[in-house]
């Protein structure tokens, strides 16, 4: 089995978060481009499997499961993440405002490099294929298009008003995007018309809430990691064509004219367009160029 280092694996977490701040990105996908997803996924549902063996009051069960877990690498990758929210979400916010087109061509150049991973990832394309990955990706595409703006005005009351179970089925649902490549957790919030609450919620410092909505992500991940890891070794090819067509749906949001991932609106491209496009092509490249290299960098065998 193939060995991250701690340093590889804090990079990697890192290039996570910081896809996670960014509307129509998640940090799925890049879990997907280096050649982690299934492994993470794997991870995840030992922990869920644990957590059931718990409340299940099976104690041999919970150890069996826990030792399953490779916490070094699981707890590496989570700091990365971390670490990439606290350390550049003012950054990447002031870029998104101050170059939102430049940004989100970018951003579009990387997710679409993304879908070509991906279809690597295909063991064997038919017709069925095919059609789950143009139904879905135009499923979210209209869906994306419901809704206009991908954030929240800066004089938005940010004030608590839902009941706590909201926050639950709220944290249930929006944690399914830290590991679904397409469209991050933040913006299913805005979709949901949720960010403001929560961001209400950390503003009063209001803990039961708070509380409550981290326990929904705990089960909402816990659910959704248990039923994707059965997907993918049922039907792992019917899995990722769905995960390619949220990624080409999430092109909506990315999509750069007329004011990047501010707005789902599409318009034809205009003023500044050659910087946009370079940038687009430099991030395709890049994660190209990322793959190519996890897929030839030398096999370490575990001890």
């Amino acid at each position: 089995m193939r060995i991250a280092t701690p340093v590889q694996q804090f990079v990697r977490g890192f290039a996570m978060g910081t896809a996670d701040i960014v509307p129509g990105v998640s940090g799925g996908t890049v879990a997907l481009v280096t050649g982690i997803y299934e492994r993470l996924i794997a991870n995840i549902h030992h922990g869920a499997s644990a957590l059931k063996h718990v409340l299940r009051r099976d104690v041999a069960g919970a150890r069996a499961s826990l030792r399953a877990v490779e916490w070094v690498w699981l707890l590496t990758l989570l700091i990365g993440v971390l670490s990439a929210i606290a350390v550049l979400s003012s950054a990447l916010e002031t870029l998104l405002n101050d170059h939102p087109v430049r940004m989100a061509g970018l951003f579009a150049g990387l997710v679409m490099g993304a879908v070509v991973v991906a279809w690597r990832l295909v063991r064997r394309v038919d017709a069925t294929g095919l059609l789950i990955m143009v139904v879905t990706g135009a499923a979210l595409f209209v869906l994306l298009g419901l809704r206009t703006d991908t954030d929240v005005a800066d004089d938005a009351v940010k004030a608590v008003t839902q009941s706590w179970w909201v926050f639950f089925a709220v944290g249930a649902i929006a944690i399914c995007a830290m590991i679904l490549p397409g469209i991050s957790g933040s913006f299913l919030l805005v979709m949901m018309g949720m960010y403001t609450e929560v961001l209400g919620a950390v503003n009063d410092r209001d803990l039961v809430i708070l509380a409550v909505f981290a326990l929904g992500c705990v089960v909402g991940l816990a659910l959704f990691s248990s039923v994707l890891t059965w997907l993918l070794a049922q039907y792992h090819d019917r899995v990722v064509a769905v995960m390619i067509g949220l990624m080409v749906g999430s092109l909506r949001v990315l999509w750069p004219w007329p004011g990047g991932t501010t707005t789902t609106r599409l318009e034809a491209p205009r003023a500044d367009v050659a910087a946009p496009v370079a940038l687009a092509v430099a991030g395709f490249v890049v994660v190209i160029a990322v793959e190519w290299t996890s897929r030839r960098r030398p096999a370490h065998t575990a001890r």
